[in-house]
């Protein structure tokens, strides 16, 4: 079972967003059969296996095994993932494009942003599992409480000095054998707490700069 999986097809996306389809996935984070579902659920059977079918023939759930109750033998399914991520890929022309936001410091522009990663990593995962192969990444999240809008500017400064001046040393577009790759950074205010003040929870000041380099 995948810790995450990316659904990029439109059709598995409508199924996997069915309030009950949705339920029956989480419940089927552990081997479960369609009586059993239908017990936890407070669904009959027949709809719960209808719900199965539609499940299976998107890949969102598998068999596994088999199960012996009532003299009867039910086939076990488990989902194919702990969890799931709707590629923007699904949506089709309607999904979020990074060229169509002109202003790189909007809201819109870093959900562009967040949405190109889901949809090509998410490809690539998949081509690597089907590869049998790894698939190299890097993450970094972190938190920073800024004591001020100046000093926040001023880390966006030198964060933005130092990722162009890396990037220009071991960037080579004509190096035989390399592989391009993506550098994402991105900075927004974390949500706020419910005992946080008015003030700081209304704070309207612009958010960090992304610096990117592609």
């Amino acid at each position: 079972m995948l810790d995450v999986e990316v659904i990029a097809d439109p059709e598995a996306a409508t199924v996997a967003l069915h309030p009950v389809r949705s339920r029956l996935l989480s419940e089927l984070a552990q081997p479960a059969s369609a009586a059993e579902l239908a017990v936890r659920c407070g669904l009959a059977r027949q709809k719960v296996n209808y719900h199965l079918k539609a499940l299976e023939e998107h890949h969102l759930v598998k068999p596994a095994g088999e199960r012996k109750w009532g003299g009867l033998t039910e086939r076990r399914m488990v989902a194919t993932a702990i969890s799931y991520v709707v590629s923007p890929k699904a949506l089709g022309p309607v999904a979020a494009d990074t060229t169509r936001t002109a202003d790189r410091l909007s809201a819109s522009y870093l959900i562009a942003l967040g949405a190109r990663i889901v949809r090509e990593v998410g490809d690539l995962w998949r081509r690597a599992r089907e590869a049998d192969k790894r698939l190299a990444t890097l993450s970094i999240d972190t938190e920073i409480r800024f004591r001020s809008a100046a000093e926040r500017a001023e880390f966006t400064q030198k964060l933005t000095e130092s990722i162009t001046s890396l990037a220009a040393q071991y960037h080579d577009a004509e190096a035989p054998g390399g592989r391009p790759h993506r550098l994402v950074l991105v900075a927004h205010p974390l949500p706020s707490e419910p005992s946080q003040s008015t003030e700081e929870s209304a704070d309207t000041t612009p958010a960090t700069p992304t610096a990117r380099v592609d």
